[in-house]
């Protein structure tokens, strides 16, 4: 007889004492998986998170660059070996632990670029949503070596990078718009990794896209793309104004004479 392990439901709480508990948090819901020790995956408007006990062991979001992306866009790894591994893996921390079994890639460039991609994707993963997120238990992906973040930490790292954006420049637009050059009367000297930004910036590009083409990570590209911002270089492709409404048109009034009689005509023929 074939046994079906039903996983365990979350757990029911006093709500002022989960509120009192999750006070501040990002994502009370996280914050209660981490208390409960939680395995499985945390989905979210922005981004998903995978849990193993409690602890942030992968992010992912489309607003940055995969794993992937880190290790093969400057050299570490060559395209060619992260599909084979791909390929034969359940996702992408376990084609990096596949890599790191062959020796093809080394440990401590892995868990640098394991941390970068967890910590950017996770950024947006905590982002402001406007729909409640969703968690199913899972088995959590194979790491090996490869470390897990505290989601304390995830969470207070995530409001670093918030308040450090807004200080660099207010207006959130350019986080996720398509952006355009501006044309200031004098030119701001920009750093070269700068330029490289304002170099792909073409009125279709927003700043993830930007980060993925680039192979860097996306929180570093919006801090560049701020910056430009508050030096005249950039700014959101402007939305068009909505059209004004059209007012209703007026009533048909038949004002001809030559209408008027075909009518009375049309009238005497249909009483013969």
């Amino acid at each position: 007889m074939t046994m079906i392990e039903t996983p365990p439901p979350l757990p029911v709480r006093d709500r002022a004492t989960a509120q009192d508990r999750t006070a501040g948090a990002l994502s009370p819901m996280l914050r209660r998986l981490a208390e409960d020790q939680a395995t499985g995956v945390l989905v979210r408007e922005h981004g998903t998170l995978h849990l193993a006990e409690g602890r942030v062991v992968h992010a992912e979001s489309p607003h940055a660059p995969g794993l992937d992306v880190l290790l093969t866009a400057h050299g570490t790894l060559a395209t060619a070996a992260w599909q084979r591994a791909a390929g034969q893996a359940e996702g992408p921390a376990d084609a990096a632990r596949l890599l790191l079994d062959a020796r093809l890639l080394p440990e401590g460039a892995l868990e640098l670029c394991h941390l970068d991609a967890l910590y950017d994707a996770g950024y947006f993963a905590l982002s402001p949503s406007s729909t409640p997120g969703r968690f199913r238990y899972a088995r959590a992906p194979r790491l090996g070596p490869l470390p897990s973040v505290p989601v304390i930490a995830l969470e207070r790292e995530t409001l670093r990078r918030r308040l450090l954006l807004h200080r660099l420049w207010p207006d959130p637009a350019t986080d996720s718009a398509p952006l355009i050059r501006a044309d200031p009367a004098a030119t701001a000297p920009v750093t070269p990794r700068q330029r490289a930004v304002l170099d792909r910036v073409d009125g279709v590009r927003s700043a993830p896209e930007i980060a993925r083409n680039l192979g860097r990570q996306a929180f570093h590209t919006l801090v560049d793309v701020r910056r430009l911002a508050a030096a005249g270089l950039l700014g959101p492709v402007p939305t068009a104004p909505a059209p004004p409404p059209v007012p209703p048109a007026p009533p048909l009034t038949v004002t001809d004479p030559d209408i008027a009689l075909l009518k009375r005509l049309r009238d005497a023929l249909e009483a013969l």
